[in-house]
């Protein structure tokens, strides 16, 4: 029988898998962190990686940073709950990080597009997966406009993205819900709440 001080979760809180998608610049990163600061068994999912590690960056912190062996190693022995290449790196989420902080209780959240949220739904039927909507079209396009951080002809390339993306989201059947940002508080009450209610399912 374990003591106290060796059990992993003592408080024998129900763990989670939140899956959290939705275009560029509609606040999932804000609703993230408000989530954390709300609940203080709430962790953020670290993502392997096979790109370089940049200065100030840590390994097992901002990374697991893998070799390109490696990271196809894991692929093949079905590590990762989901993986895809982006500008020639390999991203993915290993399955046992993500097992254990639900073991322990754990809030594990996932910041990931459609097609994670597809490889994996196939994989933890059990996620909860929400999507967030921006309040409109013209809205995401200015929210992009307003972060300052690309020209226009990116601007514009982002934002047919973000259409398409949330044109899927509403055909895929993955979510649980889709729920538009158009308060922030509203937003992470309504998530809070979803979460409250799988983990009184349980």
């Amino acid at each position: 029988m374990n003591t106290h001080g060796s059990d992993p979760n003592p408080t024998g809180a129900a763990g989670l898998l939140l899956v959290l998608s939705g275009p560029s610049g509609v606040g999932k990163t804000t609703i993230t962190r408000v989530i954390r600061e709300r609940l203080p068994e709430a962790v953020f999912s670290i993502s392997a990686t096979t790109r370089p590690k940049t200065s100030g960056e840590a390994q097992g912190v901002d990374y697991f940073f893998l070799t390109e062996d490696e990271f196809k190693r894991r692929i093949e022995q079905d590590a990762f709950l989901e993986h895809a290449q982006y500008a020639g790196h390999w991203y993915g989420t290993l399955r046992d990080q993500v097992q254990r902080a639900m073991n322990a209780g754990k809030l594990i959240m996932l910041d990931i597009d459609v097609q994670g949220a597809r490889q994996v739904r196939e994989r933890m039927p059990e996620m909860l997966g929400v999507f967030i909507m921006p309040p409109g079209e013209d809205e995401l396009l200015e929210r992009l406009r307003h972060r300052r951080r690309e020209d226009e002809a990116a601007i514009q390339k982002r934002f047919a993205q973000a259409k398409r993306e949330i044109a899927e989201a509403k055909q895929a059947g993955l979510y649980d819900a889709l729920i538009v940002n158009d308060d922030l508080d509203r937003a992470v009450g309504e998530v809070m709440g979803l979460i409250e209610a799988r983990r009184a399912q349980r």
